[in-house]
């Protein structure tokens, strides 16, 4: 079986403007080569085959630096979008996703996870959707302030500074086809509200827990943070020179 993987690079990249008004966020240098260049050499290291990158923002330069996947060893095409679709949108329109199962995952996350294990993981299930998940950690940096149930002017507790520790998506998914019957041709579908629809139609949706190196460089602070973890981890995320 051919493996196959999705990759969405389509979005505008406001959080890091103005670095991508001329430049999509998937081709952000991350170290001394795009964070997409990493992806894809990821992806053929874990045995994928098949990338179909769906595209939006400045699609032209995405498509002029990945060509047709020949110096990564990989079959790369293309899905452009030519209105935004959401993060979920695009995958009713792209050919052969109803055949057999396979990896989504965002352009601009930074992670050594392995692919290949959580396509198996997924297949091996009787799951519909399996996300890759970790726990992160938030510290609101504010006195925090309780009060009374019955009395909002009443003083019940009060945290300093407190941490919250939340379970979530590290923008890698795995799906099998009857997860597209969910998402209406044309129409705009983000990720959660799709995941959302799958659980309340019975459908079954799994996570897969990691402890694996993985940041979003969705931030300037994380963008910042990307290069000197790259610097640290590169044998990790390009295990074998990739």
């Amino acid at each position: 079986m051919s493996r196959r993987a999705i990759i969405l690079a389509g979005g505008l990249g406001t959080r890091l403007r103005p670095y991508t008004v001329t430049l999509p966020k998937p081709l952000m240098p991350v170290g001394d080569r795009p964070i997409l260049d990493i992806v894809l050499r990821q992806l053929r290291h874990h045995g994928f085959e098949h990338v179909t990158i769906a595209t939006g923002h400045l699609a032209e330069l995405i498509e002029a630096y990945c060509r047709n996947g020949e110096r990564y060893g990989l079959r790369i095409d293309y899905f452009r979008e030519e209105e935004p679709l959401g993060t979920v949108g695009a995958l009713a329109l792209i050919d052969g996703l109803r055949d057999e199962p396979f990896l989504v995952m965002n352009g601009d996350v930074l992670t050594d996870l392995d692919y290949a294990a959580l396509l198996a993981r997924h297949e091996a299930s009787d799951a519909v959707a399996t996300i890759a998940t970790r726990v992160s950690t938030v510290e609101v940096s504010l006195g925090v302030l309780h009060f009374d149930a019955t009395d909002d002017t009443r003083l019940a507790d009060y945290s300093e500074k407190p941490t919250h520790r939340y379970e979530s998506s590290m923008g890698v998914y795995c799906f099998s086809p009857k997860a597209i019957e969910y998402i209406e041709p044309g129409v705009r579908l983000d990720f959660p509200d799709h995941m959302l629809r799958l659980v309340a139609a019975g459908e079954v949706v799994r996570g897969w827990r990691s402890e694996d190196f993985w940041l979003d460089i969705g931030r300037p602070g994380d963008y910042e943070q990307a290069q000197e973890d790259y610097e640290r981890l590169v044998d990790r995320l390009l295990p074998g020179g990739a």
